[in-house]
């Protein structure tokens, strides 16, 4: 191929021109999802409409509602979802089917120079250059349609409502918010944002157009306008370039486009980037991120062989130690000028609630979200926001702080957790601004209650023994019991706990039992072996029985889930309230007649020290309860078993009279199946 004035293909000259005619107007229209040998040429095409600068066109055609390929039922069905059953001008489809479908677009590229459409004849060929290539896919449009139509009925069936929900509409409050000069960067934003674009993209209006089919009469005239219209004027003068010039102009050299990159938000930093700054802004911007962190952790996330010394003089400046652990401070949170993003308070305001907050973590584990609203007088938004930044939620014990107190961290750096600056350089103005006093403020130090440990199978077999010599005294006994709750505590000789084993705390909350205080008047402990048994309420005794009868195999940890359940429940003030310990718990399980399994969970066992703790019913009076032993016997010896070893031991305990029906109802009762292999209930997790 020779370049010059012509295209020269194997000797053969051509001419090449260049029309101008429909230049700025000429669409290439790419359809990704329809073979080529299948165009629409001669599918009827109900609508055309566009968008000039956005370069977005819509086509709407008729679909064959004939073809053996269209499904009748599913083309009903679309329609009844899209327009209902009404029968209105605005429906999307008046044939009560789904007869048409639309086509959108998109660019394929947004940079067409290079491109243009060529035509031959008779030895020339005529260039156009392209205004856009768009590829035109089906729009789904109508499922939003019909998600709208679900949303309308659904809120006319429960316009029932609607004079109590304006009523209470009335007394709703109503938060006055004013809204701040907008950065550059807040601005980059803003205009990047996908909810900007859409906006910009709805602002241009439809450019509704006709649509002639490839055979009509103006398509043909049109398709003339594809040839150079001024071939014979001067103006089209011989091209003198040299090949090198003449390809360079074909295939011009590839410039790198400068790309602008979005702005993002100011908190995403990578880790790469975030090395490149000093140690100072290193640690700032780790704490403002994250919040609450341990100092091991700050250490693991800067780079290796940094000076953990200078890392402490660094983050001192921008964290308080709670706990043992690093919080971040307000005014680092919440700097000078800004106001919340909630409720536009100021950020004074701000810090001083949020200190007040952070200071009450140094008193306790747990804080009540109720409490810290009285004093501190914010929008429950914020008061919220502050607990989330430091705690989580728990049931019936409000905000709990999110780290275990970093214990090894206060031993190694005492200087640090004792420093003057450390030890709550604010709470001068937190007295003046609370009118809390100075006792108050004083950093609470309660000596943990002395507890009393005991082993497990000294429990078990105190259990065990209390329900053989007393099975038939139980109920009478508890009849006979006086109101009241017992105040003595537990005391059992302290033995060593073996290997392996956690010791159990045995001593109550508060020194209180049901939520009744210690006394001498109250009935004491049973006595059972030289142990003290504490005997539970009858109210508790009859919900763990109950529990039991139902579920039949429990772990701990269940169980105080669904006493939690059960307690939420009951009405304020109640007398479960009063501080049921997971001894008295305990307790409770075993006067039911029922066992703890002990079953030998593998050493590389996940599960924590409340789900290895298992209780199953073992005697209701029934004569399935044998079958129950059977099994519960079995789990003694492993965690997991096969079906056909649970039929082997109950034939060889019981005789020949256990049937299938006998095995799928133990099975169902007591156990879960994994694969092909059997657990107690709440011994595996899927």
């Amino acid at each position: 191929m020779v370049f010059g004035p012509h295209l020269t293909f194997n000797f053969l000259q051509v001419d090449v021109y260049l029309a101008k005619s429909l230049a700025g107007m000429l669409y290439l229209f790419q359809y990704p999802v329809r073979p080529a040998t299948m165009t629409y040429d001669d599918t009827p095409h109900l609508s055309a409409k566009i968008k000039p600068k956005q370069q977005k066109v819509e086509l709407e055609m008729t679909i064959d509602t004939m073809s053996p390929n269209y499904c009748r039922s599913k083309g009903e069905q679309i329609a009844l979802n899209v327009d209902g059953t009404t029968s209105e001008d605005s429906n999307t489809y008046s044939m009560k089917m789904m007869d048409k479908q639309t086509f959108s677009s998109i660019q394929a590229t947004t940079n067409t120079s290079r491109y243009a459409a060529a035509v031959f004849r008779k030895g020339e060929l005529h260039l156009t250059p392209l205004q856009g290539i768009l590829q035109m896919r089906p729009s789904f449009s109508y499922v939003d349609k019909a998600d709208t139509k679900h949303r309308e009925r659904e809120a006319a069936n429960e316009g029932g409502d609607s004079s109590q929900d304006e009523a209470e509409e009335d007394v709703k409050q109503i938060t006055v918010r004013f809204s701040r000069p907008e950065s550059e960067q807040a601005r980059q934003r803003r205009i990047q944002s996908y909810e900007f674009l859409q906006k910009k993209q709805a602002e241009e209006p439809w450019v509704h157009l006709h649509y002639y089919g490839i055979k009509d009469g103006r398509s043909e005239h049109e398709r003339q306008y594809l040839f150079c219209q001024s071939m014979g004027m001067s103006e089209n003068t011989e091209l003198v370039k040299t090949r090198s010039e003449y390809l360079s102009m074909l295939m011009p050299p590839v410039t790198e486009e400068k790309i602008v990159k979005p702005v993002g938000p100011s908190n995403v930093l990578s880790m790469a980037q975030l090395r490149t700054l000093p140690l100072g802004d290193q640690v700032k911007t780790l704490m403002k991120n994250v919040k609450v962190m341990p100092f091991a952790n700050l250490m693991g996330l800067l780079s290796q062989g940094t000076d953990s010394t200078a890392v402490l003089r660094c983050i001192q400046q921008v964290a308080m130690l709670v706990q043992g652990n690093w919080v971040v401070k307000s005014d680092v949170l919440y700097p000078k000028d800004s106001c919340s993003p909630h409720s536009g308070v100021p950020a004074e305001v701000l810090c001083r609630g949020r200190d007040y907050v952070m200071w009450r973590f140094t008193q306790e584990r747990s804080v009540m979200r109720k409490e810290v609203a009285a004093i501190i007088k914010l929008p429950p938004e914020d008061v919220k926001d502050f607990l989330e930044q430091m705690s989580v939620a728990r049931v019936n014990r409000g905000w709990e702080f999110i780290l275990p107190t970093d214990t090894e961290f206060v031993k190694k750096h005492p200087d640090v957790a004792q420093h003057p600056d450390q030890v709550w350089w604010w709470w001068g103005w937190l007295e003046k601004v609370f009118n809390l006093s100075k006792e108050d403020m004083m950093i609470k130090k309660v000596d943990p209650p002395t507890a009393v440990h005991v082993t497990g199978d000294q429990r078990i077999k105190a259990a065990r023994d209390r329900a053989r010599e007393n099975q038939a005294s139980l109920q009478k006994e508890h009849s006979q019991r006086k109101r009241g709750a017992a105040g003595t505590s537990l005391r059992v000789k302290e033995e060593p706990v073996s290997d392996g084993e956690e010791p159990m705390d045995t001593s109550l909350p508060n020194g209180s039992l049901n939520g009744h205080p210690d006394d001498d008047d109250g009935p004491p402990a049973d006595t059972l072996n030289g142990h003290s048994l504490h005997t539970p309420s009858q109210e508790l005794q009859d919900f763990v029985e109950a529990t039991f009868r139902k579920h039949f195999v429990l772990t701990l940890s269940e169980v105080k889930r669904l006493f939690n359940l059960h307690l939420a429940s009951l009405p304020p003030g109640h007398s479960l309230f009063g501080g049921i310990s997971d001894r008295l718990l305990q307790d409770a399980i075993l006067l039911c007649r029922c066992r703890q399994i002990l079953v030998p969970f593998p050493s590389q066992s996940s599960a924590a020290a409340d789900e290895q703790k298992v209780f199953a019913v073992w005697e209701t009076g029934e004569t399935f309860d044998k079958y129950r032993q059977v099994l519960f016997e079995i789990f003694m010896k492993n965690y997991r078993v096969r079906r056909t070893l649970v039929q082997t031991r109950l034939t060889q305990e019981l005789g020949n009279g256990v049937t299938k029906a006998d095995i799928d109802r133990l099975l169902k009762e007591c156990c879960v199946s994994y694969g092909s292999m059997w657990y107690l209930k709440g011994t595996v997790h899927s």
